[in-house]
């Protein structure tokens, strides 16, 4: 098998690429190949074509985790067009390099974020089905959609709307360690925003789930089946560390500090649910959240 991916020397890619490497040659698009300890690395510049078009025209799997992190700094004017460009780009010359080989059978999977159903949902259940919100992250999330929904008559197609990705060594949740391990950590807010959250591991596994069902496409919310509220994620991470959880973080300092970032990432939040995994027959191995961070914290 031949796997290619974008986006493979990060938090999530690269243990994905590690996992996948027993199946075949991987191959990870990246513009900078020394951060690539796993897999072969190939570089790209999108959205300019390359040598690695045909990497891509010729692969049974692509894989396209590329984009900036949304919670990296306030979103300035420059900063937004980097966030969408940094999805659109990636994934459009991903499909462009498909077209040169349109009779190539192969499975696309494409990142999202359950951003795509807005920041204020309050305690709607959010399914697959539900309808998109109109904020600044739910637009570009639909944008970057369609985008790879252009794949269609190329690929079996499969759009991963991922929630907080739960992991050692990075990601959303080592941000959130220090002020803990200070003491000071607390609920955001009002602390009743969902929280919509995945460990790693069931990313990784839902990952070689969609590429081992050929029945599997279309979109999926790729998060665990007990969302929380951020009051009770932060007792709960207090817990797994043995620090306290009783200092709130003021949704006027988050506002102040990080403007409209702050309000959409961290005061906003979803219930979204994974409804078509689980009616598929997927099985999470870390489904509760008390031992999702024991598995990610030890």
């Amino acid at each position: 098998m031949k796997i290619v991916i974008s986006g493979g020397s990060g938090f999530l890619g690269a243990p994905l690429v590690e996992r996948l490497e027993s199946r075949g040659d991987v191959a990870v698009l990246t513009r900078n190949p020394k951060n690539v300890t796993k897999g072969r690395a190939i570089e790209w510049h999108p959205p300019a074509a390359g040598s690695w078009s045909s990497e891509v025209a010729g692969a049974d799997v692509v894989i396209n985790l590329a984009g900036e992190n949304v919670g990296d700094g306030r979103w300035t004017k420059e900063r937004k067009r980097l966030l969408e460009s940094s999805r659109l780009d990636s994934t459009r010359a991903l499909v462009a390099a498909m077209r040169t080989s349109p009779a190539k059978r192969r499975t696309f999977i494409s990142a999202s974020a359950v951003g795509f159903y807005g920041s204020d949902r309050r305690d709607a259940p959010l399914d697959e089905k539900a309808e998109h919100g109109n904020d600044f992250l739910s637009t570009i999330t639909q944008k970057w959609e369609g985008a790879a929904g252009e794949a269609e008559p190329l690929a079996r197609v499969v759009i991963a709307r991922f929630g907080v990705v739960l992991g050692e060594g990075g990601g959303a949740l080592a941000k959130m360690l220090l002020p803990f391990k200070l003491g000071m950590g607390g609920r955001i807010g009002s602390g009743e925003q969902w929280m919509s959250w995945i460990d790693r591991e069931d990313v990784l596994r839902f990952l070689e789930w969609v590429i081992d069902h050929e029945d599997v496409r279309g979109v999926y919310n790729v998060t665990s089946p007990e969302p929380v509220r951020n009051r009770d994620f932060v007792r709960a991470l207090g817990r797994a560390l043995r620090r306290p959880a009783i200092l709130p973080v003021p949704a006027f300092a988050l506002r102040i500090l990080f403007g409209q970032m702050g309000a959409e990432t961290v005061l906003g939040g979803q219930k979204a649910l994974p409804s078509r995994a689980i009616s598929q027959g997927f099985t999470f191995a870390h489904p509760d959240l008390e031992g999702a961070l024991r598995h990610a914290l030890t």
